[in-house]
């Protein structure tokens, strides 16, 4: 009775076969190469009097203005959110785990725009939950606001630049936030805060066009109108104990505003 052979003696006679020439498996059934067939097979065509087949050209598209325009035909922030989700031209998507649209009561006065989504948040489907958010919620408690708070008038609402997970928690690219940012701009056209929060670098990137916000940090600006405080981000402050008293001052300055604005 013939037996199977063994894991070696196939791995064995796999290598024989490779090295006889034999690297690659086409057909299921083995061919007598040297059979002499009854008819000889005609030569194939050679390159020449084959025709040139050139494919193509892929139809590019402009990721910048098909966002504008989803922005645009976006009336309110449940539509913007979906607009958003069905966007498929950023590469961030595919490697995050959810969209992180916003948290808070979009009524609320006060805006904040974070920077781009890390883990927590990319498993919460939230902007601002891990440590920094926690101590982000601390820090606006303090001026009485709260992102829980269903009256406008102590709530935060919160959003990103970038509502997908840079892989590894990499810094976002300026063309992946110069793609998104028609949807940012909607976003805070749609909530229409009294007051906006640039919260790190990459907000002000995004809104402002230029980073440093240690230079930035403290002076009010405006986008779209709105007066705009950059600040610290909270994951800066934690590290560096000695700027929470900057902080604290920018936090007075967004208080004082509200009350002059109310």
């Amino acid at each position: 009775m013939e037996t199977q052979p063994d894991y070696w003696q196939a791995h064995a006679l796999l290598e024989w076969m490779i090295d006889l020439g034999a690297d690659e498996a086409i057909g299921e059934t083995p061919v007598n190469r040297y059979e002499i067939p009854q008819e000889r097979p005609k030569p194939a065509a050679s390159a020449e009097a084959r025709p040139a087949t050139v494919p193509a050209p892929e139809e590019k598209v402009d990721t910048a203005a098909e966002a504008l325009a989803l922005a645009r035909a976006a009336g309110s922030l449940e539509a913007l959110r979906d607009a958003v989700a069905g966007f498929e031209h950023c590469d961030l998507k595919r490697g995050a785990r959810n969209l992180v649209f916003s948290d808070g009561n979009p009524k609320a006065r006060v805006m904040i725009v974070g920077e781009a989504p890390g883990r927590e948040e990319d498993i919460q489907g939230k902007p601002f939950v891990g440590r920094s958010g926690q101590f982000l919620d601390r820090m606006f408690a303090a001026i009485g606001l709260d992102r829980t708070a269903p009256d406008a008038e102590h709530a935060l609402y919160i959003t990103n630049p970038i509502p997908w997970r840079p892989p590894e928690n990499r810094d976002p690219t300026r063309e992946e936030i110069a793609m998104l940012k028609p949807f940012l701009l909607r976003h805070i056209e749609l909530a229409d805060p009294d007051v906006l929060v640039l919260m790190g670098n990459w907000a002000c990137t995004a809104l402002l066009g230029r980073a440093g916000i240690t230079r930035l940090r403290g002076n009010w600006q405006t986008v779209l109108g709105k007066p705009a405080m950059p600040m610290t981000h909270p994951a800066y402050l934690l590290r560096t104990p000695a700027a929470k008293r900057e902080a604290w001052a920018d936090l007075l300055e967004i208080q004082a505003r509200l009350r002059a604005l109310a």
